[in-house]
């Protein structure tokens, strides 16, 4: 594809971004994936000692795998040349089984071919494609959420003990470190990655409206679930026993919910990294050649993080929807799930985008630590907590409403902080350890809550 042409920036513009998902959502990768189930269900069939005439000997057995094994796009394009006959996706891809074998098995072994998908409907092979896809695509969404998980971690480990005001509602607030603060956001990634990781893909192989109907009507004694769940299971996959022609979604429902909440933890960072950014606690470093604005020299953005935001609420949007939309499904089958479905890579390509976005953004950012100390120093009022907090503790009349008297609403410096406690009857340790306090140590187990990172 030339990308100059492509109508999505996925296929285009960000293209070499998310690489990786071209194979697992493309057009090539949900019919090899339907081959795949093709044949894991060819082969369960043989497997089967009360389904005499689909026996395959060891030799007959290899070509199975041969052909699943080396599926290529050649292939692919073969499906859809046949496509363009049957108007029908999945029987493209049981005439090209049929074909492909017919070439490899003699004339008189070409019974087999009728149980290639035998007793199936185009949704027991579609549903486990899907799932196979989800599987794969997010075994790199992983890779990746880990990869960033992990580069935030060690920054706050790096920075644990670097104080920095903090700011609730946009105002000064009690101090902290900046590398506890980025530890909040490694461990909220890593609890919503965890989720991820708990879900298992349902997938079923139970014919038309899900009751075996077509199977016991030709083999009555076969254990059909079991069968199915055999194949099911052979796949990486968790057999749903109860559903009507279609899987219910509800597991990819599931999954994408739960990506979408990781997303939204990194939405949340990518937004207070900006801030940081415009308040001066980060500098970015620049890069020779590159333009900040086309008409301001001196401009430094925070564009990756402008892109990890944009994408994210692009993949959300899409996922989000899919998540509502898949688990309805009028009686027992509509086809609205079918072009849906077609859509699942976007909200993975767009997630992966933002990811590596975030990722780069991270790599230019320095901390200002000067800047970091001016803001603290500046902000002596945010003492007024700790001070209360002891006047409180030796009984002192009105401990709160002397220190808003004192600081609500106006900045006060060192030496009137000092002054004030330096009045206060208080116990001589008390006084003496409020008296070493400034912005920059109070921040509490901060630094040591870092390293849960």
């Amino acid at each position: 594809m030339n990308g100059l042409k492509a109508i999505s920036p996925i296929d285009g513009r960000y293209a070499q971004k998310c690489s990786e998902l071209q194979e697992v959502f493309s057009e090539y990768g949900l019919i090899r994936r339907r081959v795949i189930v093709e044949l894991a269900w060819l082969k369960a069939l043989a497997s089967e000692a009360r389904i005499r005439e689909c026996r395959l000997n060891a030799a007959e057995t290899k070509i199975v795998d041969q052909l699943a094994a080396e599926f290529g796009e050649a292939d692919a394009a073969r499906v859809k040349e046949i496509e363009r006959t049957t108007n029908h996706d999945v029987k493209a891809v049981e005439y090209f089984l049929k074909e492909k074998l017919a070439e490899k098995l003699p004339a008189r072994r070409h019974r087999i071919l009728e149980f290639i998908h035998f007793a199936c409907t185009s949704e027991d092979i579609n549903n486990m494609a899907h799932a196979l896809m989800l599987r794969d695509g997010k075994a790199v969404l992983r890779q990746a959420m880990d990869e960033l998980a992990g580069k935030i971690a060690a920054m706050a480990k790096a920075s644990a003990k670097v104080p920095m005001l903090a700011h609730t509602h946009g105002q000064p607030a009690s101090p902290t470190t900046v590398g506890k603060e980025l530890a909040v956001t490694a461990a909220r990634l890593k609890r919503q990655a965890a989720e991820i990781d708990r879900l298992v893909m349902d997938a079923k192989m139970n014919g038309a409206v899900g009751n075996f109907n077509a199977h016991l009507s030709a083999y009555p004694a076969v254990d059909w679930e079991k069968l199915a769940g055999k194949v099911i299971r052979s796949l990486g996959l968790r057999q749903n026993r109860l559903t009507t022609q279609i899987e219910s979604h509800d597991g990819i429902a599931e999954l994408f919910d739960a990506i979408c909440r990781w997303n939204s933890v990194l939405v949340d960072f990518d937004r207070d990294v900006w801030m940081y950014v415009s308040m001066g606690y980060f500098k970015q470093r620049t890069i020779k050649g590159e333009v900040g604005s086309s008409t301001m020299p001196h401009k430094v953005n925070p564009i990756d993080f402008e892109n990890s935001e944009g994408n994210l609420g692009l993949a959300n949007a899409v996922m989000g929807f899919m998540a509502r939309k898949l688990q309805i499904s009028r009686l027992q089958r509509d086809l609205t799930d079918s072009t849906t479905l077609r859509n699942m890579g976007v909200g993975f390509g767009y997630t992966l985008i933002a990811i590596r976005s975030t990722v780069k953004g991270l790599g230019k950012l320095e901390l200002n630590e000067s800047r970091l100390a001016e803001d603290l120093d500046r902000n002596w009022e945010v003492l007024a907590e700790p001070i209360q907090t002891v006047m409180r503790k030796v009984g002192m009349d009105r401990p709160y409403e002397r220190l808003k008297e004192l600081t609500r609403g106006r900045r006060v410096d060192a030496v009137t902080m000092q002054e004030f406690v330096k009045s206060l009857p208080l116990p001589k340790a008390d006084k003496a350890r409020l008296l070493k306090l400034t912005p920059a140590t109070y921040v509490g187990l901060a630094a040591k809550l870092a390293g849960l990172a």
